[in-house]
This record gives structure tokens, sequence and C-alpha cells, in this order.
């Protein structure tokens, strides 16, 4: 780790803590809400198909993060990873996909955060995208605020976020499994392969249910500020994944059956709200507007996290302006990126007012972010396979869990980037592959200047960590504490 300077705060977080940051970091009550009849609009009924096919390979991404994460513990993550494995542009690359998507994110999920305030209010006032970009631009500059102020703090406003928004979401979940009133009965097929419109179909909505589990990776992100982040960073982002798996798939099974296809179609990213009046009227559309509010600006913090810390890691190995890399003496917190973070955000929310309705740019944003992530994840898989691969024949576990199973979810990435670009809006494409592009600029400019990024030490599992240090496998206690590792996998 090429630490210059003053570095992050060491040991702010605990296990607990990592795990609700990687939950909060998926935002489950936000992505239900709003990407639920994106989803139906891609996939019909399958949503629930989409969601478990899409969480399998999701899984082997997690396996690899947790890999990587073990030899290289760094704030860039996939940034520091990807390019000390495959090829530093590729690294580049993968750093400015997270920092693109994260950043589109901040719009695409403010927005809403101003419009469901408002709706708590008045109904009337949540479509007026002009309103709604002042309150989620208020939203946004308060987690601004919470993240600069330091891991702990922030820490200490998701717990309380969070736990509201998953103790309202699983009540809901259990009032809607004795829900009587059905728009129609269950069925089986919704969690088969043959309710999607042929391969190009699965494709947009697999793109569509990456979305949804984004953002576990935050834990990544904050490994240089977790204790024993060798194994916790890594622990924590499958947790995350697994828990929000099964609310993702409680849900969007309870909207097929319980809400119409009209209902879905004509409610958009409000339809958690209206699903809460089906099951609980009167009181339940506010308690869920509620979790997907608390959700949304939890959601806003993690991603703040990720696209400051990615862009401290880019500034410590001079391969952004240098000034990102700098920390705040009293916070312990990259200062100068969070304000730059915080200005570009700010102009981005003034630009979106001329872009539409809040629907319309929630739709595209969501889709291009999906491109992507989809980047960022199949490098990150590819590196996992290529930091192990002299270690994959050592056991079947290690063969599985460190090399066929990251494999599959990289080419997976891969497959619905590809497949989904014949898919997707114009707006959706120019967002994703504009976005990506604009990194070339920074990428070849601090290329010729010379960054030490760009002759990096290799990552090599083998050299890294003793032969017996494997996926699947443990270490011995006396070559843990020699090594500095956990003694278990």
């Amino acid at each position: 780790m090429n630490n210059k300077g003053r570095g992050l705060q060491a040991n702010a977080l605990g296990t607990f803590d990592t795990v609700v940051m990687a939950v909060a970091g998926s935002a489950p009550a936000y992505s239900i809400a709003a990407t639920t009849a994106v989803l139906a609009g891609a996939v019909g009924v399958a949503g629930p198909a989409a969601l478990l096919y899409c969480a399998i390979p999701m899984l082997g991404i997690a396996l690899a993060f947790r890999h990587l994460g073990r030899i290289d513990v760094n704030a860039g993550a996939s940034y520091s990873w990807v390019g000390r494995t495959l090829h530093p542009f590729l690294g580049f690359v993968s750093g400015w996909a997270l920092v693109m998507s994260t950043t589109i994110f901040m719009v695409a999920g403010s927005l809403p955060a101003g419009s469901m305030t408002l709706s708590l209010f008045d109904e009337g006032l949540a479509d007026n995208t002009a309103l709604s970009t002042v309150v989620g631009a208020a939203w946004f500059l308060l987690m601004l605020g919470v993240v600069l102020g330091g891991a702990r703090l922030t820490v200490r406003a998701q717990l309380v976020m969070s736990g509201v928004e998953l103790a309202i979401l699983a009540l809901f979940a259990v009032l809607a499994v004795f829900h009587s009133d059905h728009a129609r009965a269950f069925d089986w097929s919704w969690l088969g392969l043959g309710q999607f419109d042929g391969v190009s179909g699965f494709a947009s909505g697999a793109l569509v249910a990456a979305f949804y589990y984004w953002g576990w990776d935050v834990t990544s992100n904050l490994s240089e500020e977790t204790r024993d982040s060798r194994r916790t960073a890594g622990l924590a982002g499958l947790i995350g994944v697994g828990v929000v798996f099964l609310l993702f798939e409680v849900f969007t099974i309870a909207v097929n059956v319980i809400l119409s296809a009209r209902q879905v179609e004509e409610n958009g990213a409000n339809v958690l709200a209206v699903l809460g009046e089906e099951v609980w009227p009167g009181w339940g559309g506010k308690l869920l507007v509620v979790a997907v509010l608390l959700s949304t600006v939890a959601t806003l913090e993690t991603t703040l996290i990720q696209v400051t810390r990615s862009l401290f890691a880019m500034g410590r190995d001079r391969t952004m302006p240098a000034a990102l890399g700098r920390v705040h003496g009293t916070w312990n917190t990259p200062w100068v990126a969070i304000a730059v973070v915080g200005a570009v955000a700010l102009g981005m929310f003034v630009a979106s007012n001329a872009l539409g309705s809040v629907g319309e740019i929630l739709s595209d944003a969501i889709s291009a972010i999906g491109l992507q992530i989809a980047v960022y994840y199949g490098l990150a898989g590819l590196a996992a396979v290529v930091a192990y691969r002299r270690t994959l024949l050592k056991s079947p576990a290690a063969f599985l869990f460190g090399g066929l199973w990251p494999l599959g979810g990289a080419l997976f990435m891969f497959w619905i980037f590809v497949e989904s670009l014949g898919e997707l809006s114009t707006a959706a494409i120019a967002i994703g592959l504009g976005g990506l592009a604009a990194g070339l600029v920074p990428m070849l400019w601090y290329w010729r200047k010379g960054s030490d990024y760009y002759r990096p030490a290799r990552l090599d599992a083998s050299r890294t960590v003793r032969a017996d240090y494997l996926p699947g496998g443990t270490v011995p206690a006396h070559s843990a504490a020699h090594e500095g590792l956990p003694t278990d996998f």
C-alpha cells in the first residue's frame, strides 16, 4: 500500500459496522422502489429470476473482492488490484468506472430523495423536478458533511438510518406474506428462464439486476479504515450480498403477486409506496416512503465514501491531481476529494433540470450505471483469477472459490455489457460509454507525466501469502501472526 503523507483513520470500523455499510451500500429499500418498474419494463414478471441468476455471478465478484482484499489493502480497491494484475490502464479504467457510476448516482439518487421528502407533506409537490432537486441537494449536502466528519460519524449515522429501514422492510415482508388480496397467484415460472424474451431480454434484466446489488463493495473502499480488514472487508461484502438478495426476492415476488402490471407501470419509482398502501391501507404507504427515503440518504453516504476514497487513492498515486490525496488533519478524511465531488454533483443537479422528469432521468441513469458497474466488477473478477493463478490447483475449494466462480462472475458481467448495448436507449449508452471515455484524458495525461502507478509491483497471491493460505483453506496461527494475516478464510 502506497502511503504518501497523512493517511486515513486506521481501525475506525469493526466487523458489525462494516456489514451494516455493505447492506446500506446496496440500498435495499431504494433499489426496490427505484428499480422495480425499470426491471418490470425490461423482463415483465421475470424480475425474481433476473435477481436470482444475477446473484450467483455477483457472489463470484464478491469472492473476488474478498480474495484481492486479503493481499492488497487499498482504499482504491479494484483500481489498485486491476492495475497490479492485468494492466495499469485497465486499473485506471476500473477506478474511473466507479467514479463515474457513483457520480451519476449521486444525482439519480438525490432527486428521488427530494421527491419522496416532498411527498410526505404534499403529493402534488413530488412531481416538481426543480423543487425535488433543491430538497435532494440539501440531503446530499447533509451526507457530504457527515462523510467529511470521519468514518466513525459516518457509521453512527448509518446505523440509525439502515436500522430503521431494515425494521420497516422486515415488517412489510411479513405483512405481504399474509396479505390475502392478490392481483395474481404466485407462479414458480417467475424464477425460471422461460419468462425472458430471448437472450437479449435476459441480458437487459441482468443489467438492471446488477444495479440492485451494486454498492456492497464499499467495504473494500473502507479497508484502510477497518480493523482486521484483510478478513473483515471481504466477509462483510459477502454477507451484504446475501442479505439484500433475500430482501430483493421477497419484495419483487410481493409486487408480482399483489400489484397489477398497470399499477407497476403507472407508479414507477413510487411502486413501493403503492405496495405499502395495498398491504396496510392508510399507514403502509407513508411508512415505506420513510424506509425508501432513509435508504436513499444512507446509500448517498456510502456512494460518497466510494467515490471519495477512490479519488483519494488516485490522488495519492498521482494518477489524478495530487491534492485529491490530501487528508484533513482533524477528521482524517480526504477533504479535497469530498469538496470536489460536492461541487461537481451540485453542478449536475442544476443541469439535470433540463433533462426531463425525475422518472426519465432515473431510468436512463440506472442503465448507464449498470454498464459501468459491469466494467469494473468484471475487471475485478479477472484480476482475482490472475492474482491467485499459481494457487488455484492446490485444492478443489481454491479452484472453485478462487478461480472458477470469480471467473464466471467476470465473464457474466462482460456478457451483459455487450448484450445490453443493443437494447438500451441512446441516452443511457451515451451517459454510460461517454462517461468511461472521458477517463482517457486524465489517464493518458498522468501516464505521460510518469506516475509510479503505471510501473506497478505485480500482485501475486503465491508470493504475498504462504502457500497454505488459499481460498477455502486456512493458515496456521503462527504464520498468520508473522504475515499479519487472519487465521481463517
